[in-house]
């Protein structure tokens, strides 16, 4: 008849797994794979060894860890058979560093019985919110009142299983950037040079970012859809997951907003080596043409003009009387009553009730104190459209810019 272990003896049976386990890893030179240097951002330095491009000493669970490979690798292995909460989410070490878990339990095989997986509850219901369909590289052009924008910015969005071009809006990004204090002011630019503010990863809703960049700050906004598989994408979320625990120092002109975020497609597809191309600067528009060159990573491309843009183009589009007429409205909404807009058809009207209401709510939503009667203009505008009953018709809008990945790089400007 079975009898269980003793204390003692499921305590001296851990001890003989782990060694096992880190047996086996050096027998594999795990510590030397490019995947364990992905998982925790090691790069080669100049005379020798390795340093790691993670800054939070709680994303390492030995002391050595930044710097020591091998060292980490052994202290992950042992921090497995724990419970003790670790890193800045206070998880068993499973669970914080689950793609380390996932990719050390496929090379060493663990044995469940000997090393029990934990359940990692957090993880798992942020993984089932995305639904993960396909994964998005996000591409918002220039905004040059945030220095940190200036060449623009890249994100991803997680595109959830049975969403279409129109509720897009409604996945989640994975997103990196500074955390500056609200009061920054010039020091900001300086900070940031130098590496002076910590940067974080975080989870936000598209939509949130499209009514920052598009329709506040004016940018127009690139979507490439990548073309990665179910595999990779858990890889990638993983990883993300990972991220969230932990800081990088922020720096400008090389580990920025483009930088980190390509570490995520490279764990994803080792292959790839996309962070391998930035030495001294990352350019987000950079980074966009060195995803799209790489075969059959991208597989579709969609453009989301700003606001501005979008009335630039409509506004071009119409004869010279139309686009008066149009200015008239958002100035006098008396102007409804006119002889020359009431005989207009009813398709021509509603044009150019849509414009005025996309340059009012323009106004409306990027003056620090919109004045009440924009508002009021508005909502009369509103009105008149809602009666006569008819879609808008399909605009399509040109952009004014180049796409990003077709402009000069960095080194020719």
């Amino acid at each position: 008849m079975l009898t269980p272990l003793s204390s003692d003896a499921q305590q001296s049976d851990r001890e003989l797994y782990l060694k096992q386990l880190i047996d086996r890893a050096e027998q594999a030179k795990l510590a030397e794979q490019r995947e364990w240097h992905l998982l925790l951002h090691y790069r080669k330095r100049l005379f020798g060894g390795y340093e790691s491009e993670q800054d939070d000493p709680g994303f390492f669970l030995s002391l050595n860890g930044k710097t020591d490979p091998s060292a980490e690798l052994v202290a992950t292995l042992t921090q497995f058979f724990s419970s003790e909460p670790v890193g800045r989410s206070r998880q068993p070490a499973q669970c914080a560093f689950i793609a380390r878990y996932h990719w050390l339990k496929e090379r060493l095989q663990f044995d469940p019985t000997r090393l029990p997986p934990f359940s990692c509850e957090r993880f798992d219901r942020w993984y089932d919110d995305f639904e993960a369909q396909s994964i998005s590289l996000i591409f918002p052009s220039a905004f040059l009142n945030n220095p940190a924008s200036m060449f623009g910015h890249t994100l991803f969005r997680v595109d959830q299983k049975g969403q279409t071009e129109q509720t897009r809006i409604l996945a989640y990004t994975i997103n990196y950037a500074a955390d500056v204090p609200p009061n920054a002011g010039l020091a900001y630019p300086i900070r940031g040079i130098f590496g002076s503010y910590k940067g974080y990863f975080s989870t936000i809703p598209y939509y949130l970012k499209v009514q920052k960049y598009r329709d506040i700050e004016n940018r127009d906004i690139w979507e490439y859809r990548l073309n990665l598989t179910e595999k990779q994408m858990r890889r990638f979320l993983m990883h993300a997951w990972e991220l969230g625990n932990a800081y990088f120092d922020y720096f400008f002109f090389k580990e920025n907003c483009s930088y980190h975020i390509l570490a995520l497609l490279d764990y994803a597809d080792p292959e790839l080596h996309l962070t391998d191309e930035f030495m001294f600067w990352t350019v987000p528009a950079d980074t966009v043409r060195l995803v799209v060159s790489k075969p059959g990573l991208v597989s579709d491309i969609t453009y989301r003009p700003s606001r501005s843009t979008v009335i630039k183009r409509k506004r071009e589009s119409l004869p010279a009387a139309e686009r008066d007429l149009a200015h008239r409205i958002t100035q006098d909404v008396g102007e409804l009553n006119s002889p020359a807009f009431t005989r207009l058809v009813p398709a021509k009207q509603a044009f150019l009730l849509d414009l005025a209401s996309d340059y009012l709510r323009y106004r409306i939503e990027t003056t620090d104190s919109p004045k009440p009667e924009w508002k009021e203009r508005n909502r009369a505008v509103l009105t008149a459209r809602s009666q006569l009953r008819i879609p808008s018709e399909e605009f399509t809008v040109r952009p004014f810019a180049k796409q990003p990945e077709l402009g000069h790089k960095m080194h020719r400007v």
